[in-house]
């Protein structure tokens, strides 16, 4: 990279940084959703930094090759060649690259492509099976809607839990859709703007990185609201169980 170049990456970096800072500061909603039911934001980021950790050994294995990058590779290839048929993701990846692509390029594209499966697939289930094994997002202290879902209005109307439930499913099928969608409609953008993927490795690295990181995101996202729903339909029935047993009402 040319030195501009460095330093535009450095001023991204700190801008990232100052905005994470000052939202996990202020005690009113931002962007940031789940900022209070933690570790729903580090799982991802966890996810999102090895997988750029682990593209990044794959695009600068030409010049480099050490023990991890082989294994890397290796572990890539397979899965590659394990999920590459008709139409699958991986499949679907190869409209990212030129016609005149070659044949390295393609399999470098594969590697890629298996390795952020992969490590998508593990990211969603670390955050399930904390989500079992900690009653995510059950803490000491109370859930707030407010600041860990600023988007969503619990009082735009309907059931509340209707609506965590119905984003929930949206965000499911969208989160499964997107691996498919995601290479068919960049390949529109890419061909207009005449961008060459293959001629670098940098932006190879970040496109299947997005590629990879916004389903797992949402996928994420509809497992947490479906968990908050149920929370919810929870502790309205021990609320209706309680107020029963005081003799305020008779449940029906």
């Amino acid at each position: 990279m040319s030195p501009d170049g460095n330093q535009v990456v450095m001023l991204v970096a700190l801008f990232a940084a100052m905005f994470t800072f000052s939202e996990y500061a202020s005690t009113y909603p931002g962007l940031i959703e789940f900022r209070d039911a933690p570790p729903f934001n580090r799982v991802r980021v966890i996810g999102i930094f090895i997988t750029l950790f682990f593209l990044s050994l794959v695009a600068a294995s030409p010049d480099n090759s050490g023990t991890l990058t082989l294994i890397v590779n290796a572990t890539g290839l397979v899965l590659a060649h394990a999920l590459d048929f008709t139409y699958s993701p991986i499949w679907l990846l190869q409209v990212f690259l030129p016609e005149g692509a070659t044949q390295a390029d393609l399999t470098m594209l594969r590697t890629m492509g298996g390795l952020s499966f992969l490590i998508g697939l593990v990211t969603i289930s670390v955050f399930a099976i904390l989500m079992r094994l900690k009653s995510w997002p059950n803490r000491n202290t109370s859930f707030n809607v407010w600041v860990n879902l600023p988007t969503f209005d619990p009082t735009a109307g309907g059931d509340v839990v209707a609506r965590l439930i119905r984003d929930s499913r949206i965000n499911l099928i969208l989160g499964i859709l997107l691996p498919f969608l995601m290479p068919v409609v960049a390949s529109y953008g890419i061909g207009n703007l005449g961008i060459s993927l293959g001629a670098s490795p940098i932006m190879l690295v970040w496109t299947v990185t997005l590629w990879s990181v916004l389903p797992v995101s949402l996928l994420m996202r509809g497992m947490a609201m479906g968990r908050i729903a149920h929370m919810i339909t929870e502790r309205r029935k021990k609320l209706v169980r309680d107020m029963a047993e005081q003799g305020e009402f008779a449940p029906v």
